[in-house]
């Protein structure tokens, strides 16, 4: 059996190592409480998971490059329509300039 300063010794470790058990049984029972407690505030708040914003967000940036690929093949199309109208009515002027010609 140990007496005298080691004894003391030995006591006061083994209080110490009680008393840092429990201070992180409390720290870990605080920190349970506070998750819960949030958890059920951001419920009540309706408020979106990352998971789901990451979606909705993919979503949004899919659409907006295809809302620019068919913004780019209406400009396309458009240039096409124009050419188009261009060649008819060149053609049109044409055919009523070639029979004045001819009457002279």
């Amino acid at each position: 059996m140990t007496s005298g300063p080691n004894r003391f010794m030995d006591e006061f470790a083994r209080l110490m190592t009680d008393a840092a058990g429990v201070a992180q049984s409390a720290r870990n029972e605080m920190e349970t409480a506070f998750k819960t407690q949030m958890e059920r505030v951001l419920a009540g708040m309706d408020v979106v998971q990352r998971e789901e914003f990451e979606a909705v967000r993919e979503m949004a940036v899919k659409a907006r490059d295809e809302n620019e690929a068919l913004a780019k093949r209406i400009d396309e199309l458009e240039a096409q329509l124009s050419e188009q109208k261009k060649a008819a009515k060149s053609s049109t002027t044409r055919k009523k300039t070639a029979p004045d010609t001819a009457a002279k």
